[in-house]
């Protein structure tokens, strides 16, 4: 079993960086053999070429507004669209974006690539502010970062992978 852990986000928007920061704080400790933890940043063909080296399950980490309290951390299964269903002009239109800078476009092409798990997951945080330029988390996101580790920890646990 192979698990790529991958943060995304953008670490000069704030709370967008909250998946950048967690797979940091991740990277510092023991990571399981079977366990792969990378940070993407922004750069979402970037995750595409990490699929592309092989993973059974995925688990991303990002800051994913739902409408929750700030600093709330979801465990979700994301919609992914299938290109092929897409009308001819919308699919050219999809995949002529080069960054694939949210994780929806990226898990699209994955999926049209035939990289992406079947198992894969996104560990969510409620941001405050994604938008704004900061280089720092708001406090309740940053309060957030052990409760996500854990969710991810969790999830590594149920594909069988040891993650104390």
């Amino acid at each position: 079993m192979t698990v790529l852990v991958a943060g995304v986000g953008n670490v000069l928007r704030g709370d967008d960086g909250f998946g950048v920061v967690v797979a940091e704080r991740l990277q510092t400790a023991a990571v399981p053999d079977g366990v792969r933890v990378v940070e993407t940043g922004i750069g979402g063909l970037h995750l595409v070429q990490e699929l592309m080296a092989g993973a059974d399950a995925l688990i991303v980490i990002d800051s994913i507004d739902l409408g929750r309290a700030p600093g709330t951390v979801l465990v979700v299964r994301p919609e992914i669209t299938d290109v092929v269903s897409l009308p001819l002009l919308e699919r050219n239109d999809t995949l002529a974006d080069v960054h694939y800078a949210t994780p929806e476009r990226a898990f699209m092409l994955a999926n049209a690539l035939g990289v992406l798990p079947e198992q894969t997951w996104v560990v969510g945080c409620q941001p405050v502010d994604a938008d704004s330029v900061a280089r720092e988390l708001h406090p309740d996101v940053a309060a957030a970062i052990d409760v996500a580790i854990a969710e991810v920890r969790t999830l590594v646990r149920w594909l069988g992978v040891d993650w104390p």
